[in-house]
């Protein structure tokens, strides 16, 4: 029995000084925290794009952010924020989000309907899955720093 104690109460130290490391509060959940500002993002870069808003975008953008689309074209932030104001969406809808923080890094996945008119002026209907990258900077701002999609079948 005593043994049983004293495993558990090493335990419960090792998990206390992890936990102090990471600046998490017991109780608190920190990578929920930064999973749900994370989707909320995610939720405003929508909201920016179904408004063809590329001036809201561009801050969550990292300088040499990089996208990949379902079609396997690549574009840095300048162009995407461009093809932002030109888009015209009647549906852009985000849904099915995961976020996996690791650290001061994190992956968001998800899935998108899009109807409208994309940037280069190409008729879409479309569904897809997508998966963003978000580094928190040094500054203690979240930016994405890669975007990659695919179309689901």
């Amino acid at each position: 029995m005593k043994r049983v104690v004293a495993v558990f109460g090493v335990a419960l130290l090792t998990v206390s000084a992890v936990m102090a490391q990471s600046g998490a509060k017991p109780g608190g959940n920190a990578a929920g925290k930064v999973a749900q500002a994370l989707m909320d993002m995610e939720n405003q870069w929508a909201t920016a794009s179904k408004a063809s808003n590329g001036d809201a975008l561009a801050p969550m953008l990292s300088e040499d952010f990089v996208a990949l689309d379902s079609d396997g074209s690549l574009h840095g932030k300048a162009d995407v924020v461009a093809r932002t104001k030109k888009a015209k969406w009647m549906t852009n809808e985000i849904g099915d989000m995961k976020v996996m923080v690791h650290g001061d890094s994190a992956v968001v996945t998800g899935s998108w309907t899009g109807i409208g008119t994309d940037g280069a002026g190409k008729a879409v209907n479309a569904k897809e899955r997508w998966a963003d990258t978000w580094v928190k900077m040094s500054n203690g701002k979240w930016q994405c720093v890669m975007s990659a999609s695919a179309p689901i079948k």
